[in-house]
């Protein structure tokens, strides 16, 4: 996948108005990144295939849901790109972003205000913040999976469904995770970054 702006997402179902709401955000993340650390600076240049369509690849692995719950929201990946995908392809869909640092929450509140869509922001700490019974928990670069897996079960419904994006250790912590857990997995090879790969899990239970 090349391309440095809206033709990344080219393949995708994706209409002209989301293209602009994207566009939009990756603006405002570009002024806030000046002032705070959303994403490295190193990846800017790339911000459109390693973080808005890597995005948009969690939102594709989802099951349908009515809310879909994304930790650590930070820079606004995965949980505001799934916003707004969500806003045309799946209105149904609530997603809320649970983000404990205040700089980074008055940030996603700000992208959600530009981009005009509908979108929860809280500024609580994942496994602080109160249990969001979701059909859906996402979380992309905020944790190993065994603790991932913690924070998915005090805020997934049961049947719920988590997606985790991870680079090309994600075996180690697969396996480091099933030490401490019970899950049944998907790996959803990653069309973004050679080697990674969204982890797409059901049903964790502590061993």
């Amino acid at each position: 996948m090349t391309g440095s702006g809206p033709e990344v997402l080219a393949g995708l179902n994706v209409s002209r108005e989301t293209l602009e709401r994207l566009d939009l955000f990756a603006n405002v993340l570009v002024k806030w990144n000046a002032r705070i650390n959303l994403v490295s600076r190193n990846s800017i240049s790339e911000l459109w295939v390693r973080h808005i369509a890597d995005s948009a690849s969690v939102f594709f692995a989802a099951p349908l849901g009515n809310l879909w719950a994304d930790l650590g929201s930070g820079g606004g990946f995965p949980g505001i790109v799934v916003a707004i995908l969500a806003a045309e392809q799946r209105p149904e869909t609530k997603v809320v972003l649970i983000e404990s640092h205040e700089r980074k929450a008055a940030f996603l509140r700000t992208a959600v205000r530009e981009t005009g869509i509908t979108c929860d922001v809280v500024a609580l700490r994942a496994e602080a913040s109160p249990p969001q019974n979701a059909d859906i928990v996402s979380a992309r670069a905020m944790a190993e999976l065994s603790v991932l897996l913690g924070y998915s079960e005090r805020h997934l419904a049961k049947g719920g469904t988590a997606l985790f994006p991870k680079g090309v250790t994600w075996q180690k912590e697969l396996d480091a995770a099933r030490v401490q857990w019970h899950f049944d997995v998907d790996v959803i090879e990653s069309q973004t970054m050679p080697g990674a790969a969204i982890l797409k899990i059901k049903g964790a239970v502590r061993v």
